[in-house]
């Protein structure tokens, strides 16, 4: 891949030509992960953060080459479900640098995780006070977080804006005595925890600054010793083309100021930040049918594949890579997958040079929140996941085949 901007990388910053070979190697739909990107949107965010303890929410991409690579930079791993715990100790995550955040954990992920702590020294964040109990029940006493609901959200969207619904974390100020009653029961109380959402951009920056200083008020009044104030991550990236990158910079020193003088780390957790730019997804142009309204672009890939312009009405940047796209003219289109949802659409009044069956799309941004949120809704199988690194290319997750999609069933 060449020219790639420190702050962000544009779609049209992927080699067209190394992207036709995937696609040849590999068939399509297919995800293309670049390790090095990862590796230097790692090394920004460490050096925007020096002195905080840095982890990676590992629901936005659980590749095990992006958990390895990003666990080689010092990054630690931020776990919403056992299974991601899992994972992150099997890709070389120690014990140490794995928190695992809980939300309504079922009793099968709490039984997991508590055994795997048993040998795995990690660290367990709950959001509600009988959790203590449900650990207590599986001799969990090992460090312990709380996360807070600091009734402060942001977010790309209201379904991922976290910081005042009521589902995630204990009410602010109920927190306090819920610290000193942990440690009374003998847990290793270690930190907060709170996050204000997903995909954070410069408009909601003062709610992110308003939920650090919250955290910070609360640190100062903990009854027990901390090490840690974790104040979540959601740290947004540009999607739209003309959307300048975040400022990184400027949002640590803001989130330094906000946090004010406390005796414990700052610590945060960002997700998409680290990996969105580092995936693309191609996809292969099926149908091209003119209608009075528009040109539908059939492609191979649907919701299925990546659920977020279904789910969210997020935007993607989608760059048609045919040889000639330079030399065709420029048409509205409605560019949507194979599946029978209305909602199974990439982009609407999108202008593309004329796509033609044959072609190979790019949709840009989508190494977070893309395999990861792929289903076999219709009984599709999932696609293949590639990684570039050192200029090498390697298959990382194969296809699935419509075996793969039924071997769990009873005969």
């Amino acid at each position: 891949m060449s020219g790639v901007n420190p702050d962000v990388r544009r779609l049209s910053e992927w080699g067209a030509d190394r992207l036709h070979q995937l696609a040849e190697a590999y068939d399509t739909p297919l995800y293309v992960y670049d390790i090095a990107r990862v590796r230097e949107n790692a090394r920004r965010i460490r050096a925007a953060f020096p002195d905080a303890e840095v982890s990676y929410a590992t629901k936005a991409n659980t590749s095990k080459p992006v958990l390895r690579a990003l666990q080689d930079e010092g990054v630690g791993a931020e776990c919403a479900s056992a299974g991601e715990v899992q994972r992150s100790l099997d890709a070389g995550f120690t014990g140490s640098e794995v928190r695992y955040t809980a939300v309504n954990p079922p009793s099968e992920d709490l039984d997991h995780v508590c055994a795997l702590a048993a040998d795995h020294p990690l660290t367990i964040t709950i959001g509600a006070a009988d959790t203590l109990d449900r650990l207590a029940e599986r001799d969990f006493f090992g460090k312990l977080a709380v996360r807070v609901n600091p009734g402060v959200g942001a977010g790309h969207h209201a379904k991922v804006t976290t910081g005042t619904d009521p589902k995630f974390g204990v009410p602010y100020d109920e927190v306090p005595s819920l610290l000193a009653a942990a440690a009374d029961r003998g847990f290793d109380v270690v930190g907060i925890h709170a996050h204000a959402g997903s995909g954070i951009s410069g408009d909601d920056l003062s709610a992110h600054r308003e939920l650090v200083s919250r955290m910070g008020a609360l640190a100062r009044e903990s009854p027990v010793s901390l090490e840690f104030v974790n104040v979540g991550g959601g740290f947004g990236v540009p999607y739209k083309e003309a959307e300048p990158p975040l400022d990184i910079a400027a949002v640590a020193e803001a989130t330094r100021e906000a946090l004010g003088e406390v005796d414990a780390q700052l610590a945060i957790e960002p997700g998409r930040y680290f990996v969105a730019d580092a995936g693309v997804l191609l996809t292969r142009v099926n149908t091209a049918k003119p209608t009075p309204e528009t040109l539908v672009v059939g492609v191979d890939a649907g919701m299925t594949t990546l659920v977020r312009p279904a789910m969210y009405g997020s935007y993607h940047e989608i760059r048609n890579l045919a040889p000639d796209a330079g030399e065709r003219e420029a048409v509205e289109t409605l560019v949507a997958g194979p599946i029978c949802e209305t909602s199974d659409i990439f982009a609407t009044d999108r202008v593309l040079p004329a796509p033609a069956r044959g072609d190979l799309l790019c949709i840009g941004n989508a190494g977070a929140y893309g395999y990861e949120m792929a289903s076999q809704y219709n009984s599709r199988p999932r696609p293949a996941v590639v990684c570039l690194d050192e200029g090498e290319a390697y298959l990382a997750v194969r296809r699935e085949t419509l075996a793969d999609v039924t071997s769990l069933e009873e005969p």
